[in-house]
């Protein structure tokens, strides 16, 4: 449940903001996968890795303000760090070429994005 200070402060719309371009980012990092796995080049998903990690520290931040000062939830606060995390997990995992774990982390990912997505927009 969002207090009414959180949705009055305008925490919410910049929790939905970046909730929106999160999952957009790790959309397209999908997409970009499945474009390296069928011979194109890993320009392009390198560089998605870095919006993600980015998106993912301004998911935290704004969903720390909304709790905190803003007075909302706590756990959107926990499930962004855990997509800031394991954003970071699979970053590392990618490297090494571990395609078994890589793929269903980015889907686990893909999934917290899109939950904290859906949960914003419904308030």
């Amino acid at each position: 449940m969002v207090s009414q200070v959180a949705g009055r402060s305008g925490y919410m719309t910049a929790f939905k903001a970046v909730t929106v371009l999160n999952a957009v980012s790790v959309l397209l990092q999908a997409v970009t996968a499945g474009q390296m796995m069928s011979g194109g080049g890993a320009g392009p998903h390198g560089i998605g890795a870095g919006a993600v990690h980015v998106l993912g520290l301004v998911l935290v931040v704004v969903a720390v303000l909304m709790w905190r000062p803003g007075r909302g939830a706590g756990w959107p606060a926990l499930a962004s760090l855990a997509v800031l995390l394991l954003g970071f997990v699979q970053s590392a995992i990618g490297g090494s070429g571990v395609v078994a774990v890589h793929v269903p982390l980015g889907m686990a990912i893909f999934g917290l994005s899109v939950w904290l997505l859906v949960w914003s927009w419904r308030r």
